[in-house]
């Protein structure tokens, strides 16, 4: 298969820093869309897995599934999508298509799994899939996503991950008007949480350990801000949400959440706490309660959400980066140094 030399950006060990990369990328297939990528987020995903903290990576390695740019080239049998047109791709960019999942619109939970946009096997060129740290990339058009030109796009690219992991829960537990709501942890995840389900009608509840942040929260669209660790405060809150996003991805006390929720409420995790988390049964029982998780969302959900976002003009706050700031970015990701996700601008790369 044809192919073409790109400038990336990735590690090629656990221990070394990011730097610049050549990697190569298929021509462009019947069905394939080119896109030169305008700005890639960075998810805390990237991070452990530049790292290999899931010990799955395989190496050299190119992060990033929060990808928007402009489309350069399209096969012969594309139809939706033209050159110069604005695209986005978020985490998968294939799956099997024929398992039940599949056939249903939920290609995030593809039986024998998606193929992920970076370090997933790639069945076009052999190795590893490299992800939107780079110049351009060439998918599938079914796994491409339209962007609208509304918005402010370094801002629209954490939608493709952050934005579509709180979307798909809260209309899956059919979050809307009439219902209290409660986001635990207020990070890249947890921003989107607010300012989506807010836009769904909810009465929005934000959970934090962080004084610090109460003001953030409001300014988000809370429209109330317990203290987690204000055992007085989540008594007051027992026993009243219908439903909880939790996206804390430290331990956290699952129990003490539990209990502020009604009885069949329902407390869906997105956050991906590395160590199990003890849940006392009786929290569950008394009260029919529901302890959930949920992985972002399929091709179509996560185009709802891009066309929701637009219509409710919601955008992720970002800090816009060049390429070679990325490690010091990791590291101020781990402190939870940002406001709440950083963006490369990938004009920066060349």
């Amino acid at each position: 298969m044809e192919t073409k030399s790109i400038k990336a950006f990735g590690t090629e060990a656990a221990e070394a820093p990011l730097k610049t990369l050549d990697i190569k990328r298929r021509a462009v297939q019947a069905h394939d869309v080119e896109i030169e990528i305008l700005y890639c987020g960075i998810c805390h995903s990237d991070l452990h897995s530049a790292r290999n903290e899931w010990h799955g990576t395989i190496y050299p390695i190119v992060p990033g599934h929060e990808i928007v740019g402009r489309v350069t080239k399209v096969g012969e049998h594309v139809k939706g999508f033209k050159v110069g047109q604005l695209a986005g791709v978020g985490c998968m960019v294939d799956s099997c298509r024929e398992c039940e999942q599949c056939k249903e619109g939920l290609e995030q939970y593809c039986d024998p799994g998606s193929i992920l946009t970076f370090n997933s096997p790639d069945e076009h060129l052999g190795g590893q899939t490299f992800g939107g740290y780079s110049q351009s990339i060439v998918v599938d058009e079914n796994f491409v996503l339209h962007i609208s030109d509304k918005l402010e796009l370094s801002a629209v690219a954490p939608l493709l991950c952050a934005g579509i992991t709180t979307y798909s829960p809260l209309k899956h537990w059919k979050v809307g008007p009439g219902q209290k709501v409660g986001i635990v942890g207020i990070g890249g995840l947890g921003h989107m949480g607010i300012k989506l389900a807010k836009a769904m009608g909810a009465h929005v509840v934000v959970l934090t350990t962080s004084m610090s942040k109460f003001e953030d929260a409001k300014r988000l669209g809370a429209d109330e801000v317990i203290l987690s660790t204000d055992p007085e405060q989540m008594a007051k809150h027992a026993k009243s949400m219908n439903f909880i996003l939790d996206c804390v991805s430290a331990e956290h006390n699952i129990d003490s959440y539990l209990n502020l929720l009604k009885v069949d409420g329902t407390l869906t995790l997105v956050g991906a706490p590395m160590d199990p988390l003890p849940v006392t049964s009786f929290s569950l029982i008394l009260g029919r309660r529901s302890f959930a998780g949920s992985a972002i969302g399929g091709i179509a959900e996560t185009q709802e959400m891009l066309d929701f976002c637009a219509e409710h003009n919601i955008t992720a706050d970002v800090e816009v980066i060049g390429v070679n700031d990325v490690n010091d970015a990791y590291e101020r990701l781990l402190k939870g140094d940002i406001k709440y996700r950083f963006v490369i601008d990938m004009a920066s790369l060349k």
